[in-house]
């Protein structure tokens, strides 16, 4: 049975109830997130066969990560064991005008030591069709880097789809390493890409702004430095407060420009992670439906992902087809 292999790292969330901030409280509740692990429960979800691939701790909190995953589905064979603890991050919840806030704990995580000397491709590949990578792995450190252009290198020789969502976030690189060389070698292995005007200005040097004309000027320049992209997907967020967005998506498929209607999200319950269900609605949608489609059920995928508590979107497939078809308004199922 064909595989979706997603690969990086796994975190504990902890975060104080409610909307406070942790000086308001004693009282936390944790999750199990992971940008690339929210993408392959939320495909796991819509019926997908997903194997992460990462390092956890060899602990009671590493044992209940891996059953948090198995509760899912998630193929986890090819998931190392390690001496050192999980990676943590703290969140504090905003409201209206009021940010959130999130600050990181995972220099020396049980992901921090991996190296592509601990990762069998060739075995952890074996019924793979598909690969999903971010940014946020090759940022973390080197070794996470050249394992996953290991993955890469393997996977392209196997055909397989590879999707990238580059992700770039300047705080994270702390190495010795360009990382617009880093991006751009491994985006040269990758056939989808899911991603802005941000990124794309990031990777060509260039100032394109967010209208749709230089939307498409920019995927056609992006296709043309990297000729392995086939289509490029964007999700677009407006802001009108902490608790009140709205959604929408475009694409450039090498011939045609498709977007999607805005959807209103008017009282956010949950944010983190929504970037990671619109990636699983693409891969969800293009392996299942046509491109205009795919993009319409990503846009649902993201919307619905704010109506839950945690990281990762719990939404079917069905839950997300009930808002392609125009039924919004949360109204309750007898």
């Amino acid at each position: 049975m064909s595989q979706i292999i997603t690969f990086g790292e796994v975190l504990m969330r902890i975060s104080p109830l409610g909307n406070k901030k942790f000086i308001q409280s004693n009282a936390v509740e944790f999750y199990f997130g992971g940008t690339e692990l929210n993408v392959g429960i939320s495909l796991s979800n819509f019926g997908g066969h997903v194997k992460h691939i990462s390092s956890i701790s060899d602990d009671f909190i590493g044992d209940t990560a891996i059953s948090y995953l198995n509760k899912f589905d998630l193929d986890t064979s090819s998931i190392i064991r390690s001496a050192r603890p999980l990676g943590v991050y703290f969140l504090e919840v905003g409201a209206v005008m009021r940010a959130s806030s999130i600050s990181y704990n995972r220099s020396h995580s049980s992901f921090s030591e991996i190296e592509p000397s601990l990762v069998n491709w060739e075995k952890a590949l074996e019924k793979g069709k598909w690969f999903h990578w971010t940014g946020i792995t090759p940022a973390l450190h080197k070794g996470a880097k050249e394992t996953l252009k290991e993955g890469l290198i393997a996977a392209r020789k196997k055909g397989m789809i590879i999707s990238a969502d580059p992700t770039y976030r300047r705080g994270l690189w702390k190495y010795e390493e360009n990382p617009k060389e880093v991006l751009s070698e491994l985006i040269s292995l990758s056939t989808i890409f899911i991603g802005g005007i941000d990124e794309m200005n990031e990777l060509l040097g260039t100032n394109y702004n967010y209208s749709n004309e230089d939307f498409i000027a920019a995927s056609k320049q992006l296709i043309e430095k990297f000729p392995s992209i086939e289509k490029v997907f964007d999700k677009i967020r407006t802001s009108i407060n902490s608790s009140w967005h709205k959604i929408r998506a475009r694409m450039w498929n090498g011939k045609e420009f498709k977007e999607t209607q805005d959807l209103d999200i008017t009282h956010i319950v949950d944010r983190i992670g929504t970037g990671d269900a619109f990636a699983a609605g693409i891969i969800h949608g293009l392996m299942n439906f046509d491109d205009e489609k795919a993009i319409e059920f990503a846009t649902a995928a993201c919307a619905i992902k704010h109506t839950y508590l945690g990281d990762v979107n719990y939404a079917n497939e069905k839950d997300v087809m009930t808002i392609l078809g125009g039924n919004t308004t949360g109204r309750l199922n007898r």
